[in-house]
C-alpha cells in the first residue's frame, strides 16, 4: 500500500471511529466501534490496488451513512429535535419493497 493510499486509510478509521462515537444509544454506538475495528483488521493484508480503493470507497459511503445516523439521533445545538421532515427522509432510506407474503388483503377465515 503506497504511503499516501495508507495514510487516507488510517483517516477514514479515525473518522468512522470518531462519528461512531457520537451515537447516544451505548449498543449502536459499541456496535459501531466493534464492526469498524473488526472490518478494518480483516482487510489489513489486502495488497491489490484496486480492492482496496474499493473498500475505501465502500468506507467512505459507510462513513456517510454513520454521520446521517448520528445527525437523526442527535439534538440541534440549539436545543431543538431533527425536524420531521428530516426525519422521514432519513427513515426512508432504510425502507425496502414489501415481500410477496407482506400483501395488503386480508387473510381468508
Amino acid at each position: 500500500m503506497a504511503a499516501s493510499s495508507r495514510a487516507q486509510v488510517l483517516d477514514l478509521y479515525r473518522a468512522m471511529l470518531r462519528e461512531s462515537k457520537h451515537f447516544s444509544a451505548y449498543n449502536y454506538r459499541t456496535y459501531a466501534v466493534r464492526r469498524i475495528r473488526d472490518a478494518f483488521r480483516e482487510n489489513k493484508n489486502v495488497k491489490d490496488p484496486v480492492e482496496i480503493q474499493a473498500l475505501v470507497n465502500k468506507a467512505k459511503r459507510d462513513l456517510g451513512i454513520i454521520r446521517r445516523q448520528v445527525l437523526s439521533s442527535m439534538a440541534l445545538p440549539s436545543g431543538r429535535a431533527v425536524p420531521k421532515e428530516h426525519q422521514v427522509l432519513i427513515g426512508q432510506m432504510y425502507s425496502t419493497d414489501k415481500l410477496i407474503i407482506e400483501n395488503k388483503e386480508k387473510p381468508r377465515t
